[in-house]
């Protein structure tokens, strides 16, 4: 059906406001988490101190964007509703039990795993279920749901410095499950307009029936050359990305120790993330096709350039100006991949696009932030660990460039496809038409014999 472009979808577009809020408002908060775990489970004997305790937030990032092929493969099952439902559920769980481990080794499981599987599956249908509601405001809608991740890191921060410091560290994951509590209930929201594929197949047999294995992994997207170069082109990207919402914090710590509010940082990163997706999000609805992608290059340029900007500031305030451009461009990254996904393979084929993408992210994001406290480790410092984080940005950005030139080439081919049957169906049709005009003379003439 038309997507109503209203109407109930607002509803939708809150709850799903508040699950990238509550989902990435928690990752990209990982900093004082970080340094909070530092303080409990470390020791001055333990050398790679650094390096384990990233892994925590950083694996748990990183499966966020892993399970989002099976989570596209169980959307297009079971329907938006009941995947995030049950995954809001899980992560729940996986929150609360973290909050009562004793080392740091658990927390790899609780929350690395068993947190972060469950908010993947309550993710992602936020970002289907869009479309079944919008499609001429889906840009501008896209960039309200992904502000709430903004809106969420912007305070965080603080109320977890505060809760840490009145009630340490355990409660504090406590207090955090209402947020995971409220996104359960968020979920029943998701009102489905588009069948479930078991659905469709069931109506087809009359009965409940399981599709095909082909229609439940849809390889088919591959095929598409752009989005090839765009799926390989983002994780090439990423691997530098993440580094500075885990280390930054303890960076600031080291370099300027306790005389400024480093949480100040985060702030900085979450307000103009949030308006870097209202503002770029509403751009995208008014740039043609696959030339939105050019939004995305040139913020993964600014990207690079601002992490290895980070090592260079000696002041504070240059630090801050650091983290209001880095936020923006994050917010223009963040909110056109869904419209990117949809210009690129058409909405039929979005939700499996989409998470094959994210699953193909997790590499580098999980990856990128140990590496850079394995080097913190080594060298004493993190100044190098933010230099490389920089390039993987930069030589992404360039691999993108050439996407728009390809998918017009695409369309160039198909269309020129498209022409070249419909004329040989126009002669067949005339073929066919002439044979019946001099085969129906010689009828009539038998006839009358």
């Amino acid at each position: 059906p038309e997507p109503p472009e209203g109407g109930w979808g607002w509803v939708v577009m809150l709850a799903a406001m508040w699950c990238n809020g509550a989902v990435f408002g928690i990752q990209n908060s990982c900093g004082v988490l970080f340094v909070s775990m530092l303080r409990l489970f470390g020791s001055s004997e333990d050398k790679q101190l650094v390096f384990k305790t990233a892994w925590v937030s950083s694996l748990s990032m990183g499966m966020v964007f892993f399970c989002s092929p099976i989570v596209s493969v169980f959307t297009d099952l079971f329907g938006c509703r009941k995947v995030a439902v049950i995954g809001a559920a899980v992560g729940l769980v996986g929150l609360l039990s973290s909050s009562f481990v004793s080392t740091i080794e658990p927390l790899y499981f609780t929350y690395g795993i068993v947190f972060a599987c469950g908010c993947s599956f309550a993710y992602q249908p936020s970002l289907v279920i869009l479309g079944h509601y919008f499609k001429k405001r889906l840009g501008l809608v896209n960039g309200i749901v992904t502000a709430g991740s903004s809106l969420f890191t912007v305070s965080l921060p603080f109320l977890l410095r505060v809760l840490i410091d009145s009630v340490n560290l355990y409660n504090t994951l406590r207090v955090l499950c209402i947020l995971m509590f409220v996104l359960f209930l968020a979920g029943f929201t998701y009102k489905p307009l588009v069948p479930s594929t078991k659905d469709t197949e069931g109506g087809k047999k009359g009965k409940s029936k399981f599709p095909p294995v082909k229609k439940i992994c849809n390889f088919s997207v591959f095929k598409v050359l752009s989005y090839r170069i765009w799926a390989f082109g983002i994780p090439a990207a990423l691997f530098g990305y993440f580094v500075p919402y885990v280390h930054l914090m303890n960076h600031v710590k080291e370099r300027f120790g306790d005389t400024v509010p480093e949480e100040v940082l985060l702030l900085c990163l979450g307000i103009t993330s949030g308006v870097g997706r209202l503002v770029f999000g509403r751009v995208a609805d008014y740039i043609p096709g696959a030339k939105k992608i050019y939004l995305q290059v040139a913020s993964f340029f600014f990207i690079g350039l601002m992490s290895m900007m980070i090592p260079l500031c000696n002041v504070f305030g240059a630090l801050v100006a650091v983290c209001l451009f880095m936020g923006l461009f994050d917010g223009c990254f963040i909110c056109i991949m869904a419209p990117i996904a949809f210009e690129l393979v058409g909405a039929q084929d979005v939700s499996q696009a989409i998470g094959f993408l994210l699953g193909l992210m997790s590499v580098p994001m999980t990856v990128g932030p140990p590496i850079a406290g394995l080097l913190r480790d080594k060298l004493g410092t993190y100044d190098v660990a933010f230099y490389l984080a920089g390039v993987p940005p930069l030589i992404g950005g360039a691999i993108l460039c050439f996407i728009p030139w390809v998918h017009e080439r695409q369309k160039l081919k198909q269309r020129a496809k498209h022409d070249g049957e419909t004329t040989e169906k126009m002669l067949e049709n005339e073929s066919t038409l002439v044979s019946d005009t001099t085969e129906k003379p010689v009828k009539e003439l038998d006839s009358g014999l």
